[in-house]
């Protein structure tokens, strides 16, 4: 039982919910003062870019892990929208969510367990990469089972030594595999293969996997098996090697306008996210107070602070604490203090941008003057692909241009 004095303290404490006046609220619900905003229209730049220095061969835009982290199927809309003649994903499931948003061109799924969805994969008819002669057998019996020819995709491994068929199992593939299409059991659609030292594009061992994917062809060829068409460029390989076309590129990073070479430049390539949040509090701090948990960093002079609520749930990694700039009131400014779980806070000095609890703190983008997801990457030791896909939980996505 409360007293009547702290009846009337709780009753104007308590916040509004959902729907009432006042604050929306956000307790079981999406916070969408945090977003990433993806930009269809430089999809569809960046695609045209990527098909001009493909110099004919066909463009597949790589679409896995849920688009890079900028929507599957915002992307491979857009992209097909510019050009790309065909889709890459790693999982069956991945390439069935397409299928079942309507998108009906090529897919290829090229990771996958002898457990896979390979039912699903034929009966939406996929691409089925094949890495090894148990995967072949799995996809065997799906398409006998379901009486209709599976689409089959020949990874091989050239030296990356990750996903491919190896060396020592390749004739035993091929041999299965002529037996198979010979019954119309299964349709050879491509033989392709992926680099590991593209980021280097002088690198000898790009050339000795070019040497090998040539040979892998080669030998099936001998076998009386005659792909359709054969691949082995990234992005990387896409923009710097014109030798490693053959029919078909299939770029990843650039298609989101990362560049994979970031010391060769950004070869006309747009950034297609910003990761950005509301300001939730401005505040004065003092001179000699500390900031956060731990108090890692003590105001040297009288200062104004803007609290961002994105933190290392919404991908804000807690390790960047103190050694990142945001975008905000037409000025960078530094993060200080520890980046906590759902916020972290920047030092505005004497304000002069004037910054206001509502504006917007770009924490990364393609703006001029805005940080850059390299920045990120940079600090952390790591490549831009980890810090795009960062971004998640409570953050909403949100899509302009039209990808035309």
């Amino acid at each position: 039982m409360l007293c009547g004095c702290c009846e009337r303290w709780v009753g104007r404490w308590r916040a509004p919910g959902r729907g009432e006046s006042g604050s929306p609220g956000t307790i079981g619900g999406v916070n969408a003062q945090v977003e990433t905003v993806v930009d269809l229209d430089a999809i569809a730049h960046n695609v045209r870019v990527l098909r001009e220095y493909a110099h004919g061969a066909a463009v597949m835009a790589v679409v896995k892990a849920d688009g890079y982290n900028h929507g599957a199927v915002e992307v491979a809309r857009a992209a097909l929208g510019a050009g790309a003649r065909e889709l890459g994903v790693t999982t069956v499931g991945e390439g069935l969510a397409l299928r079942a948003a309507g998108i009906t061109a090529p897919v290829l799924c090229w990771l996958n367990t002898v457990d896979a969805d390979y039912a699903g994969a034929v009966a939406g008819d996929l691409e089925i990469g094949v890495s090894s002669p148990a995967q072949l057998r799995a996809v065997e019996r799906a398409a006998v089972a379901a009486g209709q020819t599976a689409t089959v995709t020949l990874k091989v491994d050239t030296g990356l030594n990750r996903n491919g068929v190896s060396v020592t199992e390749y004739p035993e593939v091929l041999r299965a595999l002529r037996g198979l299409v010979d019954g119309e059991v299964v349709r050879l659609r491509a033989i392709f293969s992926h680099l590991a030292h593209a980021d280097e594009p002088g690198h000898p061992m790009v050339d000795r996997q070019r040497d090998r994917f040539i040979e892998a062809i080669a030998l099936a060829k001998e076998h009386g098996l005659e792909p359709e068409l054969v691949h082995l460029s990234n992005s990387a390989a896409t923009l710097t090697r014109p030798d490693l076309r053959f029919d078909m590129v299939r770029p990843g990073i650039s298609v989101y306008g990362l560049s994979p070479i970031p010391e060769l430049g950004q070869f006309g390539l747009k950034p297609a996210m910003t990761f950005q949040a509301e300001v939730a509090l401005v505040k004065k701090v003092a001179a000699g107070e500390g900031v956060s948990y731990g108090h890692r960093w003590v105001a040297p002079r009288d200062t104004t602070i803007a609290l961002v609520p994105a933190g290392y749930a919404d991908g804000v990694f807690r390790s960047l604490s103190g050694r990142f700039e945001v975008w905000l009131g037409g000025a960078r400014h530094r993060s200080v203090g520890r980046v906590c779980m759902d916020q972290f806070m920047v030092d505005l000095g004497d304000n002069a941008g004037g910054v206001r609890e509502g504006d917007r703190a770009v924490l990364f983008g393609g703006g001029a003057g805005q940080p850059h997801a390299l920045d990120w990457a940079r600090a952390l030791d790591t490549i831009d692909y980890e810090v795009v896909c960062a971004p998640r939980g409570r953050v909403v996505r949100r899509y302009v241009g039209t990808g035309r």
